[in-house]
């Protein structure tokens, strides 16, 4: 039978997005929300981004779009702004999708918005997250796999390195786990007439999703007769297991002098703040490429140009570069030395071997001015059997027992 309603009709959604993190809300839209997105008189470029392209629109907006609704408002002016406000007054949650802070430049931050709506659930989505040295780079989603460690840099037959084939996690992950924290966050408005403030990176959410790999990196540091491989393979510490974008050129991963980055400047501007920055205008004169989306594929001497650019500098100072002239170029990491990255430190505070058993990445959503409990140690099996019959259930002694010797409970 099925329900008179979607379960969350009731939930009314104001969004400000660019691009993928705009998915944070399609998983709201999917289950019944009413999502209002809120576009300037341009509106969201995701139309124009990557391929394909249907009827004059990417798949991609197409997928991450359905379900909502679309309202342009210019927030230069203030009659756009006093609108938003109204939107606000009456809706549970507003989406901060692109880089923190946007909305509080503009007057429509939380601290504004809680004045208008007490109970309003604030979220920011964003690449890198609100603290930590990348907080400000430009990236795309491709960055914070590259970042968690989860995509390999291959080589072709002619020796380039390139972009192998993957799953995209981060920029999934980040608005699946955003959306689980905006609904704890509505659950509890709705209790209390409160609301509140959080954020999710999708770098951080493409880490927590490999924990199992980073972890056991992590545990292999302990002594070896505390952390062993598996009996089936006789205790050996083994390393723990699990066609893309080959001929991009703008859009690929480099060796630098110590390493890898990813070099994203499918978009003019940032190509052009990268060749400026190098010194090397010329290549933009060259090869100038379109406003958006142009990877230069198939571009070999451009390739082998860049190649040797990036071999100059340390992969540090490309991120340096990449901050001060406003180009996407992230780092390449790998599961076993993520916990090196200056990033990764500042976010990602481990959750200790001595209470939990094992060294665990801790939930990556951030409720700003609150702290979430430290999960408690894995239990043992039926651990809580008698605490969950009782106290959720409301069993009493007898037929806690009744249920013990008829076998239901093993």
């Amino acid at each position: 039978m099925s329900a008179s309603q979607p379960p969350l009709a009731s939930v009314r959604v104001i969004e400000s997005a660019l691009l993928g993190p705009g998915a944070i809300t399609t998983h709201l839209a999917d289950l019944g929300a009413e999502v209002i997105k809120v576009e300037p008189p341009r509106g969201d470029y995701i139309r124009q981004m990557t391929w394909p392209i249907i009827e004059g629109n990417s798949l991609m907006h197409l997928h991450l779009h359905r379900g909502k609704r679309s309202i342009t408002l210019d927030l230069k002016k203030p009659e756009a702004i006093d609108v938003y406000k109204d939107l606000v007054r009456g809706a549970d949650v507003v989406v901060e999708a692109m880089r923190p802070g946007a909305l509080a430049r503009l007057g429509l931050g939380y601290d504004d918005l809680k004045e208008l709506n007490p109970a309003i659930v604030f979220c920011t989505i964003s690449g890198y997250g609100m603290t930590g040295p990348y907080r400000d780079m430009p990236s795309h989603g491709i960055a914070y796999d590259t970042w968690a460690g989860l995509v390999n840099p291959a080589y072709d037959e002619e020796g380039y390195c390139y972009i192998p084939e993957h799953p995209s996690v981060g920029i999934h992950a980040g608005p699946l786990f955003g959306a689980f924290g905006i609904l704890a966050g509505v659950v509890r408005a709705r209790q209390t007439g409160e609301g509140c403030v959080m954020e999710i990176a999708q770098s951080d959410a493409a880490a927590y999703m490999d924990w199992y790999r980073s972890e056991t990196w992590k545990a292999y540091e302990r002594p070896a007769d505390e952390v062993t491989g598996n009996a089936a393979d006789d205790y050996e510490r083994r390393a723990p297991g699990t066609a893309g974008m080959k001929e991009g050129v703008r859009y690929q991963m480099y060796e630098s002098a110590d390493g890898h980055v990813l070099f994203m400047a499918s978009e003019q501007e940032f190509w052009r703040n990268f060749c400026a920055g190098v010194g090397r205008l010329d290549l933009f004169e060259r090869w100038p490429g379109s406003r958006f989306a142009d990877h230069a594929r198939h571009n070999r001497e451009l390739q082998a140009e860049l190649r040797e650019i990036f071999k100059t500098r340390t992969s540090a100072e490309w991120i340096e570069f990449s901050n001060e002239h406003n180009t996407p170029i992230a780092p390449v990491n790998t599961p076993r030395t993520i916990a090196e990255d200056p990033q990764f430190q500042d976010r990602f505070p481990w959750y200790g071997h001595q209470s939990h058993g094992a060294d665990m990445l801790p939930f990556p959503v951030k409720f700003i001015g609150e702290e979430l409990p430290d999960p408690a140690h894995a239990p043992t099996v039926g651990q809580h059997t008698d605490e969950v019959l009782t106290t959720v259930l409301g069993y009493d002694a007898g037929r806690v027992e009744e249920l013990r010797e008829s076998g239901a409970l093993g």
